[in-house]
């Protein structure tokens, strides 16, 4: 996933004018298409599957055609760990926050679907070369509330950050959900309401001018993590839905199957 670190060079001058003078990101898409190209993406590189023994690493890439550097790998940030299968990042503040100018799109987040871990990179102190800020470590995302292989990251405009995530420690997809980190990065439980848990998870959006967040369906890790196989689309440990909540109530109130020919409906935006 490529990332906007011209976005996030904007949100550390805050309040000194220009797009976010009033919180991180834009008011409106329209208002997104006026503001600067990126000079800086950041690109997940994992390892997984490569039979190599190396750490996944945050690579930062010089997109400034202007640059010495234009088109190259500028800077690499290996993870602390082995295994850990980054995915679907985010940040910890967005447009979502624009409207609060203490907010600031700074830190990068980065779950990782193998090992449960999740990290959280500055990207303001040099935005060339990110620094790990904080690691969420999986026993404590388990202990206060049972998920485990967190996916994707999102921004909420309260501050916090939800993360989807697809199974328990067992790799069973019944045991997923959403989780719900607060501003630094403590766990402060599930989002979704008791009993409302997604049949499988995935990816997720929300759209607050509707009040609806509609998720998609994955499969069960301990079927997706040993590779893909077909006796496993028949056992049902893959999924078929997509899940329709109340935002931000977290109330699940529509289950829409889409039948044999719908299997593993992944991204939403």
């Amino acid at each position: 996933m490529a990332t906007d670190a011209a976005a996030a060079e904007c949100a550390r001058v805050g309040g000194a004018g220009g797009c976010c003078k009033k919180g991180p990101g834009y008011a409106s898409p329209k208002e997104a298409m006026k503001g600067p190209r990126e000079s800086l993406i950041y690109v997940t590189t994992v390892y997984s599957g490569t039979g190599r023994k190396n750490p996944d690493y945050l690579a930062t890439v010089d997109v400034d055609p202007s640059s010495p550097t234009y088109s190259k790998v500028i800077h690499r940030l290996p993870m602390p760990y082995l295994g850990d299968e980054l995915h679907h990042s985010g940040w910890n503040s967005c447009s979502s926050c624009f409207g609060d100018p203490s907010a600031s799109r700074r830190y990068l987040v980065l779950p990782s679907l193998i090992s449960g871990r999740i990290y959280a990179i500055d990207t303001i102190k040099d935005p060339r070369a990110p620094s790990l800020h904080k690691v969420v470590e999986p026993d404590e995302i388990i202990k206060k509330t049972g998920l485990a292989y967190p996916h994707t990251a999102h921004c909420l405009a309260s501050g916090d950050i939800m993360l989807s995530c697809l199974g328990d420690k067992d790799g069973n997809a019944d045991g997923n959900g959403f989780l719900l980190l607060d501003s630094d990065f403590n766990v402060k439980g599930r989002w979704e309401k008791p009993g409302h848990s997604p049949l499988y998870g995935y990816d997720f959006w929300y759209q607050p001018r509707h009040k609806t967040m509609i998720s998609s369906s994955w499969g069960a890790p301990k079927a997706f993590t040993k590779g893909f196989d077909l006796q496993h689309v028949s056992d049902g440990l893959y999924g078929r839905h997509l899940h329709i909540y109340s935002w931000p109530g977290g109330e699940l109130k529509q289950t829409l199957d889409l039948g044999d020919t719908g299997l593993l409906p992944l991204e939403a935006r």
